[in-house]
């Protein structure tokens, strides 16, 4: 399957260019082992610097729309801004009871928006994921498994979370996924290099709804209405009855603000400053 999912993911792929994070965390340890070499005494005092680069690392994993373990996503491009696009986003679908009744949702309001499936929802509801490719949304790469120990995870661990799902959702709508967002926006330092050279994109958010644990509809929707602007890329869950509640009034406010909801392939489809 991992083999099956580079295929579809791109024609050629693409090289990784390491955050200046990474190269220094590279640099770091490289140094470490010249210290050694020369100095065995001095391993107490590289044993503090590698310490405390894996801790600084580490902070960089806890900061989900932080750049500093390499790109990310948190708004559109410039000029889906301009054109007052916005982009709704769902994670962790598809589900059979709260799912077919967001797509109605989106269909009454014609607004599109993606969807971050789970590899492993994808497989037990198949028809769910092809329904939201037919009606015209992004079906987007939300690893296979979805662990909370993704970012712990080791490269080959990765590969297969990416991949698996990757192809998965290839064959299911006929596309190759283009974004991936981790399980709860929780990345690790090995996950760039991976989606670098399958050409996935890493995604974010601009604002979160936090639906996933809230049970107030009211304050979901004031974590994400205010400062609403083109541009801005929003996080809910379409496996949580509460969104019902919160996809209307967010889409009312939205057509009330002039922008519009677009897929995210569709707002950076021309574009590649992201």
């Amino acid at each position: 399957m991992p083999g099956a999912a580079t295929a579809v993911s791109g024609e050629s792929l693409h090289r990784w260019q390491p955050a200046p994070a990474i190269r220094a965390s590279m640099a770091v340890h490289v140094a470490g082992v010249i210290v050694l070499a020369f100095e065995p005494a001095a391993w107490p005092w590289v044993a503090g610097l590698l310490v405390a680069n894996h801790l600084a690392l580490g902070v960089a994993v806890l900061c989900p729309r932080s750049r500093v373990l390499g790109p990310n996503l948190v708004r559109l491009p410039a000029a889906a801004a301009r054109r007052g696009e916005v982009c709704i986003t769902f994670d962790d679908g598809p589900n059979p009871e709260t799912t077919p009744r967001v797509l109605d949702l989106l269909d009454r309001y014609r607004a599109k928006a993606t969807f971050f499936c789970i590899g492993e929802n994808a497989v037990a509801w198949p028809e769910l994921v092809k329904d939201i490719a037919r009606r015209g949304h992004g079906v987007e790469n939300h690893s296979y498994r979805h662990r909370h120990a993704f970012a712990l995870y080791g490269l080959r661990r990765l590969q297969s979370e990416v991949d698996s799902a990757q192809a998965l959702i290839a064959e299911m709508t006929g596309r190759a996924p283009q974004f991936f967002r981790a399980p709860a926006g929780f990345r690790g330092p090995l996950l760039d290099p991976i989606l670098a050279v399958r050409g996935l994109r890493y995604v974010s958010w601009t604002r979160r709804g936090f639906d996933a644990v809230s049970r107030n509809a009211t304050r979901v929707l004031r974590r994400l209405v205010p400062g609403l602007a083109a541009g801005d890329v929003l996080l809910l869950h379409d496996t949580k009855p509460l969104v019902l509640e919160v996809l209307p009034e967010l889409l009312e406010e939205i057509v009330a603000r002039g922008l519009k909801p677009v897929s995210l392939a569709a707002a950076c489809g021309d574009n590649s400053d992201i």
